[in-house]
């Protein structure tokens, strides 16, 4: 009998996601690989045999392109086996770890093999790393020798980063950085606001004397929007392009929250220019008009805008003008969430740290913002696990075929669900998330075949394919 066993696992569902079609399928897995697609009934000789109840689908995991893990160094923010935790309880069997706010960021390969080192023994999805383009490292070999240690491109802020280590480009700076890249063919990708317009922004005279009983200080939500208006990215936006077009080089830009710069977009990618865009659940699923002051959970640098602006997202997501989610999963601590304010709940926007905490959760509410839009999960596969796999360059991942990694979820796709900050797996509680009712369970994770937890043995660090580094 042991003979008829030529399989670890299989995995049967009613509906599977399998290369662009719902089918019944029967998922046969042997060494962390897909190895054979089958019926549903058919006989499989397999160590471990599971049949998703009816309520379920099979899809493939998600790849979460954008994350901040901030071990070393900030680990106290966030760490590699919390924040793994909360990506397999979330679905995601992928995530690419961004350079900051870790210390050392990853802005040379001596940094990196502490990245490697800390995140090996502790995660228990997939984890691949970008690297950073600083000042400091352009023009002295430092991205060329990450580039070929395997990062997946190189994270640049056009702004201030909110962490000293980490400082931005300027423009010219920009364009250096990306003609460097463009030798041999790297990636740069952007968070786009324009300092000069923060700037100006700052400056502008305060308007009108507040009406009685409105916030003091920074606790005014609208006031932070206004002091990051559209024009800010749109603007920045505007640089990437002219160093595309100088350059011929590839860019990515990051949380793309202003609909404003959606036109910049579409005629980039007319042109033939090698430009991608994400945007991140938060813009999808909240708007300005429900965020109360002192509420600084919801603060995030490109901010939140209005639910007029959140449509325009959605419609040039369906129209492919936008290309992926990601989660831009950015934790703190607690006291750093809600600095400044009057009390452990409300904070100042001026001061309390900007990011949003949805790793977990990214995926579900994504699905629950297109359900409600009437937009096919499928859909949203498409932008968070094949687009996001494709944008890092990993052709074995985000989708179910045969060679394909074995990264599969369980998802029972209309169970209702709502969000205690307190059951989430990351490590410090609190999420913009808290309390909303979303569409979705994640029943089960697989990376690589093997059932992903807290006593599931460590996944693989990954590397760019191309690099001829094992992974």
């Amino acid at each position: 009998m042991a003979d008829a066993v030529r399989h670890d696992l299989v995995v049967r569902a009613r509906r599977a996601w399998v290369e662009g079609v719902w089918r019944e399928a029967s998922v046969s897995v042997r060494d962390g690989r897909v190895v054979a697609i089958g019926g549903l009934t058919d006989e499989v000789g397999a160590t471990v045999d599971v049949t998703l109840p009816d309520d379920q689908v099979l899809l493939p995991g998600i790849v979460d392109s954008h994350v901040h893990v901030n071990e070393p160094g900030r680990t106290e923010w966030e760490g590699f086996a919390t924040a793994t935790r909360a990506a397999a309880a979330g679905g995601v069997t992928t995530i690419v770890d961004m350079p900051l706010n870790s210390i050392p960021p990853t802005t040379t390969v001596g940094a990196l093999e502490q990245k490697r080192g800390a995140a090996g023994p502790q995660s228990v999805v997939d984890v691949g790393f970008w690297g950073g383009a600083i000042p400091a490292n352009l023009g002295t070999g430092d991205l060329r020798a990450l580039h070929e240690a395997g990062v997946f491109g190189f994270k640049a802020f056009l702004s201030p980063s909110g962490v000293d280590e980490f400082p931005h480009l300027s423009t010219e700076q920009l364009h250096q950085a990306m003609a460097e890249l463009a030798v041999f063919d790297g990636l740069l990708i952007v968070h786009a606001e324009d300092p000069d317009g923060l700037d100006a922004a700052a400056a502008s005279p305060p308007e009108a004397a507040a009406a009685p009983g409105a916030p003091a200080g920074g606790a005014a939500y609208d006031a932070f929007v206004r002091s990051r208006p559209d024009v800010v990215e749109r603007t920045a936006i505007e640089h990437v392009v002219d160093a595309l077009r100088a350059t011929g080089g590839r860019a990515h830009v990051l949380h793309l929250s202003s609909a404003t710069a959606l036109d910049t977009i579409r005629a980039a990618k007319a042109e033939g220019l090698r430009l991608t865009v994400e945007t991140c659940p938060h813009y999808l699923t909240f708007d300005a008009e429900h965020i109360g002051d002192g509420a600084t959970q919801f603060k995030c640098c490109p901010p939140i805008r209005g639910e007029a602006n959140r449509e325009l997202l959605w419609q040039a997501l369906v129209d492919g003008t936008i290309d992926v989610v990601a989660s831009d999963h950015s934790p703190s601590t607690r006291e750093l969430k809600f600095a400044g304010g009057p009390d452990a709940a409300h904070g100042d926007f001026d001061v309390a740290w900007g990011g949003i905490s949805g790793l977990e959760l990214s995926f579900r509410a994504v699905w629950t913002g297109a359900r409600q839009r009437g937009i096919p999960l499928e859909a949203v596969v498409g932008w968070m696990s094949r687009g996001t796999a494709a944008l890092v360059g990993l052709p074995t991942k985000g989708r179910i075929s045969v060679g394909a990694d074995a990264d599969l979820v369980a998802f029972a796709p209309e169970t209702p669900v709502t969000i205690d900050v307190d059951d989430l797996s990351h490590r410090n509680p609190v999420t913009a998330y808290d309390d909303a009712r979303l569409l979705g369970e994640v029943a089960a994770t697989w990376v690589g075949g093997r059932l992903a937890g807290p006593s599931a043995p460590p996944a693989r660090l990954l590397v760019r394919p191309d690099t001829g580094v094992a992974s």
